[in-house]
């Protein structure tokens, strides 16, 4: 990582590498790319190649539909699983306007923005990344289906645990790739597993949870499974969470407490990005998923929790979060949301030292709730100051449409 794009043209020339792909995501987190051969590497660094945004959700229409990708060497990556058929490499890109201008919904350079901000201040943050997935079987044509790929259960062993293969090589294949994986383990329900991943800063964990669901359907597919990121595939079993540590550095006194606060008072307002589809919201309140506006250090039942570590390790853990949530987005609401809690010196409200799926309701009535359904999600993110200050109003509204 950290290459300068001479050196990712002398390694293009050293490496026969055949094919680029110049990735980007879509508004909602979706990994889109197009292909172009080395010899298009130098006007790619230069000028930029230009696309057609008009299909790309959220980015227009088919006026003023004309986007240029810049590719940034320090993303350069291989692409293993593509290997047999020649080296294929893969950067992350810029999206600009045909005039050089930076296009407004290009939710990586907000990201970028943001931590520029945040450095500003005096503050750096890292992000580590929790994902949940379920792998499902695809029937004999290759279709795909909703019957899990076993019946293991939390931290269960093979036999019972099938997708150990498919875990170690996925891991395996994000270390060749240059990303850290730290654990990984089945998760409660059947089929359903968890990577984790090394706290990294902000822009290099929200490239890594991207490419982190590209490895895992490209390895799925590979064993002839599927892999399914949605918040909750199965009715009658737990959700998929995207579980997200924060810690920060910086300031005259320990900047956490404050970070925390500011998300607390924001979560309302940014639930629609962190849980974007309607079945994100059959996710929340229910199976370890949080339902309330509520924090206390280790208990699982709240919103954040504060992990049992200390030094470096000492972080936050937002567990509202599913799979559906754009990361460079949900990274970018965190920052504001941290910044402006430290910049209007919020305090936290006292820990709620409890299990909250078995309080009582006359507890859990002196806690806010996350919205329920989308549609009060989309109604507070339209009504929020907050939101309008951090996002381009496009952007706001491809998300409350």
């Amino acid at each position: 990582m950290g290459y300068t794009a001479g050196e990712v043209l002398q390694y293009v020339a050293e490496a026969g590498v055949q094919f680029i792909r110049l990735a980007f995501c879509d508004v909602y987190g979706r990994q889109k790319n197009v292909s172009i051969l080395p010899g298009e590497l130098p006007r790619a660094f230069d000028t930029g190649i230009a696309i057609d945004a008009s299909a790309i959700p959220g980015f227009g229409g088919e006026v003023w539909s004309d986007l240029v990708l810049r590719p940034d060497p320090a993303t350069l990556s291989s692409l293993p699983w593509r290997s047999e058929n020649g080296t294929v490499v893969r950067m992350y890109c810029d999206v600009l306007h045909p005039d050089g201008r930076p296009f407004e919904a290009d939710c990586r350079r907000l990201l970028r923005r943001a931590v520029e901000q945040a450095e500003a201040a005096g503050y750096r943050f890292a992000f580590g990344a929790e994902l949940e997935f379920y792998l499902f079987r695809t029937d004999q044509e290759g279709r795909l289906t909703r019957i899990p790929w076993d019946e293991a259960g939390y931290m269960d062993v093979a036999p019972l645990d099938r997708g150990e293969n498919v875990r170690r090589e996925i891991c395996l294949t994000l270390e060749q790739m240059g990303i850290r994986p730290e654990s990984s383990h089945h998760e409660e329900g059947p089929g359903q597993n968890e990577i984790d991943f090394r706290y990294s800063d902000p822009l290099t964990a929200a490239d890594n949870a991207v490419t982190f669901r590209n490895v895992v359907e490209a390895v799925a597919q590979r064993s002839g499974l599927w892999a399914d990121f949605s918040p909750k595939p199965l009715k009658d079993q737990p959700g998929s969470g995207f579980h997200i540590n924060l810690s920060v550095t910086g300031g005259e006194e320990d900047p956490l407490p404050g970070v925390i606060a500011g998300v607390l008072d924001h979560v309302r307002d940014m639930t629609l990005f962190l849980n974007p589809r309607e079945e994100s919201y059959h996710r929340l309140g229910t199976r370890k998923a949080p339902g309330y506006v509520t924090w206390s250090p280790e208990n699982r039942s709240q919103l954040i929790r504060i992990p049992a570590a200390s030094g470096p390790y000492r972080r936050a853990e937002l567990r509202s979060p599913d799979p559906a949530a754009n990361p460079y987005l949900a990274f970018t609401l965190l920052l504001y949301a941290g910044l402006d809690g430290l910049e209007r010196g919020l305090y936290l409200p006292a820990p709620a030292n409890f299990n909250l799926y078995n309080a009582p309701p006359e507890l859990l009535a002196g806690f806010a709730r996350l919205p329920a359904t989308r549609e009060e999600a989309a109604a507070a993110a339209a009504a929020s100051p907050f939101l309008r200050s951090c996002l381009p109003a496009s952007l706001l509204a491809a998300y409350c449409r």
